[in-house]
């Protein structure tokens, strides 16, 4: 009988607040009005390697046969690869993502009618890792822009894309977090987000519930090559500022004051006399620049910039990138014990190097052609353009290479901090063991340098 009681109990009691009044959302006039302005992405590439097949998955049957027993003399193939992009204008401007159509020989975008044009590229920023095409049309369907400024973590969010080439492929997911950080991304806050991401979505828009687009998804966290729920988009205010400057000028400028810093932590707050931890810890002053002109010194703590107040050490970067360089802003830091005001000048951050394309060296071997990679040896111009005495230009990287997250265009410098001099020493060095091991490879993107930890070897 009591039992009897205790289900009718249960049955009739009054359900939480939030069951009677939440509901999910209807995503369908979103996708119906939006995705028109989104488009499918399309490059073709042409990359050298000695293989006498053009590297494929492992887990094709024939793969090994091919590796083994195939020609093996050098040879060039057609790289195809797949993103995404989102019309911005009636007249056929488009921002998608600049590592899509990096290094591309011809770009085609299809739109969701089926027509196809052939896209140049304005402007490409590898940087926040936007890029403009245009093609050539009008009256085409154009997206509306919002603010991300007021997205909401936990707010829900829709993505529109091509993943693994499927145009058109609509997915949800809700806000996870604003303002990331991600290493060597030190100048994009980026939104966090459950939305599915996957290979073929980069440079797709973003949409809020209104419809807006609030972000370019970018890239995604994950183990595994494959979507495990946590995406990374790009602001849009940030990427239509990056595309007004390539438009205008066909690059993006950014300040620069010359500082090394680091977060402050609360043992270090304590011992500085500030109240809490907070701003940025100056490491180390460059001779002769911005903030060295200005009277700032290492073991400064930085509180604020152009009278934003600096709460994390990863902020003070991208505030500093968006003001524009020659501009005189005024600097609260803490030294010694007390606040000072200082104003400073801001300089300009260097244009990105990169190696030109130019015929090298092709000897890749086997172990580089089992972990994804197609590399060959820098020519003298590249070298001087790069600033480096050593190193191979990765041409190609899929597989193991691509999970680890190694790009064409990286320069690889070292692994196991032994400098790589030669293709044939990069093969030697990342050759596969009986045992499973990681490699540290020194690469150099851009002006920054990063080590990727590289899994090869076993089973």
């Amino acid at each position: 009988m009591l039992r009897k009681f205790l289900l009718a109990a249960l049955l009739v009691a009054p359900l939480p607040l939030f069951a009677q009044t939440a509901s999910l959302p209807d995503f369908a006039d979103l996708a119906e009005k939006q995705g028109p302005a989104v488009v499918n992405v399309s490059t073709t590439s042409t990359v050298r390697s000695n293989q006498g097949a053009p590297p494929g998955s492992e887990e094709d049957p024939f793969f090994d046969f091919f590796r083994r027993f195939g020609p093996q003399t050098p040879r060039e193939y057609e790289a195809r690869s797949l993103g995404s992009g989102v019309l911005i204008s009636q007249d056929g401007y488009i921002l998608t993502n600049s590592h899509v159509v990096e290094a591309a020989d011809e770009i085609t975008v299809r739109l969701i009618d089926k027509r196809e044009f052939k896209a140049k590229v304005i402007g490409s920023d590898r940087r926040s890792d936007i890029a403009v095409l245009k093609i050539d049309a009008t009256g085409l369907p154009s997206a509306t822009i919002g603010d991300p400024a007021k997205l909401r973590v936990g707010e829900w969010v829709v993505a529109i894309g091509s993943p693994f080439g499927f145009e058109n492929t609509v997915t949800a997911g809700i806000v996870s977090a604003k303002g990331r950080s991600l290493p060597q991304e030190n100048f994009v806050p980026f939104i966090q987000t459950d939305v599915a991401i996957n290979p073929g979505n980069s440079g797709g828009p973003l949409f809020n519930l209104k419809g807006e687009v609030v972000g370019i998804n970018s890239m995604i966290f994950s183990r595994t090559g494959g979507f495990m729920g946590v995406s990374f988009a790009i602001p849009i205010d940030v990427a239509v500022d990056v595309a007004k400057q390539l438009q205008a000028t066909g690059r993006v400028s950014r300040g620069r004051i010359g500082v090394v810093i680091q977060e402050v932590t609360k043992e270090l707050a304590e011992s500085f006399g500030l109240p809490k931890a907070t701003g940025a810890l100056v490491n180390s002053v460059e001779k002769g620049g911005a903030a060295d002109k200005a009277g700032i010194q290492a073991s400064d703590v930085i509180l604020k910039f152009d009278n934003k107040e600096v709460i994390n050490s990863n902020e003070l970067p991208r505030m500093v990138a968006a003001t524009k360089p020659g501009s005189k802003v005024s600097v609260q830091i803490w030294r010694k014990g007390e606040k000072k005001d200082l104003q400073i000048t801001v300089g300009e951050t260097p244009e990105e190097r990169t190696a030109k394309r130019a015929p090298g060296k092709k000897t890749n071997g086997e172990a580089l052609a089992k972990i994804g990679l197609s590399v060959i040896e820098l020519t003298q111009d590249q070298r001087r353009d790069l600033n480096v005495a050593t190193g191979v230009l990765v041409e190609n990287a899929d597989g193991a290479a691509a999970k680890a997250g190694i790009r064409r265009g990286d320069v690889i410098l070292a692994v196991n901090n032994q400098e790589v001099k030669s293709v044939d020493e990069l093969n030697r060095l990342v050759a596969p063991t009986d045992r499973p091991r990681t490699l540290a490879l020194l690469v150099k993107r851009g002006d920054a340098s990063l080590y990727v930890p590289l899994r090869v070897g076993g089973n």
